[in-house]
């Protein structure tokens, strides 16, 4: 009871009028009814408060599920942030706020709902890269396998296949998202046999939408032509078939050798086509450039064409392996966690089954603000700093909590 000279009270002044309009401009120590019955509702705080100040919002009909209610902070804090205004959307919901300073702002006691009304959008860059293709079985010679897929979304460094840098994904605070590494293809094995598809790679999550790059498609084997994959596989040698086609955005197609031609073509790169030569293999179109962990790295490059008496053609730049010549100077894989494409099996008269080289497996980048960054991951990536942000680098599968 205030006898006359107590102060500090904080009672609640019911409003015996129901709200029913779009908006409501409220005042500190009041309590309103809200009916959105027929509309939604916008409620502006007070432009000023004082410590202690409290307000209640009440959902008459139980019909704030179907038209919400939002809160325009006009300026103060509320839950220790100006934006975004926070919303409340539950059926039945009781909301008390009250002023706390500063700092913190309008801060609810009891609102039926969520403890934080105002989550904060934390930006995630990204580079994903599927693993790279085998390429194919030899005698005469096979194409060099497919590069990965690349897809990138950082400091506006192109994605693959020319394509266009892609926009960051926005991620939620206790969001758990899923990495998958893709794992390289096998080498073809033996003439006319076409390498493996590398494995796709990814991160998913329940409020994106998921990023999926292509795994590289195989490097034709003797006779055969390449597989289409985020790049595509290169010609077999002795056809009159074509290197597989790239995925948009992604990667380059696979080298195409003319008919009869011995020697295989070059699988497809992030950043460049298969090359092909009549007379050696050949060389695997080259990777591409991201600096998404501090310094510019190349990968994804395709790998080379198996030779025909002559030397293979080269990997591409950013992991591709070379392509061989015979049962001496066999192919090289794709380097791992590169996606680069495995070489091409050259002509090996003395092997009965002439084997091209595996693909080299994915890899996926993650990079956050530091103060953003939750430390939660499983997987094991490395984590690192450059400037502000943190960098997580998963050469295997595993999540990363928001």
């Amino acid at each position: 009871t205030n006898s006359g000279t107590a102060s500090g009270f904080a009672s609640i002044a019911w409003q015996s009028s129901i709200v029913t309009a779009s908006t409501l401009t409220a005042e500190a120590g009041k309590g309103y009814w809200i009916n959105t019955t027929s509309n939604a509702c916008t409620i502006t705080l007070p432009a000023s408060a004082s410590v202690g100040d409290q307000i209640i919002f009440s959902d008459y009909l139980r019909t704030w599920g179907t038209n919400a209610v939002t809160i325009n902070q006009n300026s103060l804090n509320f839950q220790g942030y100006t934006s975004p205004n926070p919303e409340y959307n539950t059926s039945g919901q009781s909301v008390r706020i009250v002023y706390s300073g500063a700092t913190q702002g309008w801060i609810p006691t009891s609102d039926d709902d969520v403890t934080d009304e105002v989550p904060q959008v934390i930006t995630l860059d990204f580079l994903v890269i599927a693993a790279g293709a085998g390429g194919g079985g030899g005698g005469d010679s096979g194409g060099g396998g497919g590069a990965g897929g690349y897809r990138a979304s950082f400091n506006s460094e192109t994605s693959g296949g020319g394509g266009s840098s892609e926009t960051a994904l926005e991620i939620s605070e206790g969001t758990v998202y899923t990495i998958t590494v893709g794992s390289g293809g096998a080498g073809g094995n033996g003439a006319n046999d076409t390498g493996g598809d590398g494995g796709d790679s990814s991160i998913s999550g329940s409020d994106i939408t998921t990023i999926t790059s292509t795994g590289g498609g195989g490097g034709g084997g003797y006779n055969v032509g390449g597989n289409d994959g985020g790049s595509g596989g290169g010609d077999g040698s002795d056809n009159a078939s074509t290197g597989g086609s790239g995925t948009a955005n992604q990667g380059y197609d696979g080298g195409t050798q003319a008919g009869g031609a011995a020697s295989g073509s070059g699988g497809g790169g992030a950043g460049a086509v298969g090359g092909n030569d009549a007379s050696t293999g050949g060389d695997g179109g080259n990777g591409v450039a991201s600096t998404i962990t501090g310094s510019s790295v190349t990968r994804a490059g395709g790998g080379g064409g198996g030779g025909f008496n002559n030397s293979g053609g080269t990997g591409g730049t950013g992991g591709g392996g070379r392509g061989g010549n015979d049962a001496t100077d066999p192919g090289v894989a794709g380097t791992a966690n590169t996606g680069g494409g495995g070489g091409g099996a050259g002509d090996q008269p003395a092997q009965s089954s002439p084997a091209g080289s595996a693909g080299g497996s994915g890899v996926v980048i993650l990079r956050i603000i530091t103060s953003d960054y939750s430390g939660t991951t499983t997987g094991s990536p490395t984590v690192s700093v450059s400037g502000s942000d943190t960098i997580m680098t998963f050469t295997g599968s595993g999540t990363y909590t928001g």
